[in-house]
């Protein structure tokens, strides 16, 4: 089981802080340093001093990181354009010397789209496939050939398709609960498939129809790497994990239920169960960013336990 590091600088994290939870990341073991891609804060925080650009803040992490994989989940399809989106993230992959991932999603949060002047398509899902047929096959097309696309959304014509990825294959990642249109899209496209804040019951009927989709698709269900995103409070005794509860504004019970909360033990034990139903990575969201010595705990007592 691999644990990666999911931060959400929206609530309120500057690039300073970022770098700082990236090398924590590095230097204690974990294996990729991923963040969100949004620019309004939710709920009630103020989201000082304001949101960071993802793939800006990982073009830096690429120059200042030596080992942990960079990406996101999920970059939103309605932010950029897909030819520029496939030069960007081809960039950032070739200054990290082939660490990057793509994860992407069709978008969702209608506000920060008003609150930066963002359209804010009615139809976004169809989009999104056309977006990830025109990333993979512009990264696909073989170098000194060209690559055409003709959809409803999107109209790329004899583009040079450059520039290419240190990696022979950036993988994508697709994520969501979507029964069908979301597997379907996995199944054609995904190298990895995430579930987020989900229930190991319904993760195991999300990894079923995503396997299904695969087959379907003509590959193999284990070509994909299955995984989820949960939210992470892990304390050394019930006053520890209470203190870092209240600090994010959550209660205790929820995160439990809805989360990896609780003793060292007690999260072993539940990612064990995700383990269970085919997850083999756990995206763990943390929303506290100034306590490192949360990731250390997590390093030396969870960690630690499932290598």
């Amino acid at each position: 089981m691999e644990l990666r590091i999911f931060t959400e600088p929206q609530q309120g994290a500057g690039y300073d802080t970022l770098l700082t939870v990236a090398k924590a990341t590095e230097d204690l073991g974990f294996d990729a340093f991923f963040r969100s891609d949004h620019y309004l804060h939710m709920g009630d925080v103020d989201g000082l001093p304001g949101p960071t650009d993802a793939w800006i803040t990982l073009a830096g992490l690429a120059r200042e990181t030596k080992r942990i994989r960079l990406g996101t989940l999920m970059t939103a399809a309605t932010f950029r354009l897909p030819g520029v989106l496939a030069i960007q993230v081809a960039q950032v992959d070739r200054m990290s010397g082939g660490r990057v991932e793509l994860g992407l999603g069709a978008g969702w949060y209608e506000e920060e789209h008003r609150a930066y002047g963002i359209p804010f398509p009615k139809e976004k899902f169809a989009r999104l496939e056309e977006q990830l047929a025109i990333v993979t096959g512009l990264w696909g097309t073989e170098a000194g050939k060209t690559f055409s696309y003709e959809g409803e959304y999107y109209r790329l014509t004899d583009s040079p398709a450059l520039p290419k990825p240190a990696q022979a294959k950036v993988p994508v990642l697709i994520g969501g609960h979507g029964a069908t249109r979301t597997p379907r899209l996995a199944g054609t496209y995904a190298d990895e498939f995430n579930m987020p804040f989900s229930s190991v019951e319904d993760t195991e009927r999300q990894f079923g129809r995503v396997r299904a989709a695969a087959e379907a698709a003509g590959r193999a269900a284990d070509d994909l790497v299955y995984s989820n995103a949960l939210v992470v409070c892990v304390g050394k005794d019930d006053a520890e994990v209470a203190r870092r509860a209240a600090a994010i504004g959550r209660e205790v019970d929820e995160l439990k239920e809805n989360g990896l909360a609780g003793s060292p033990a007690e999260v072993v034990d539940k990612i064990g169960r995700y383990a269970a139903v085919g997850s083999s990575r756990v995206y763990l969201q943390m929303l506290d960013l100034s306590d490192l010595d949360h990731l250390e705990l997590i390093a030396s007592q969870v960690q630690s336990q499932l290598s």
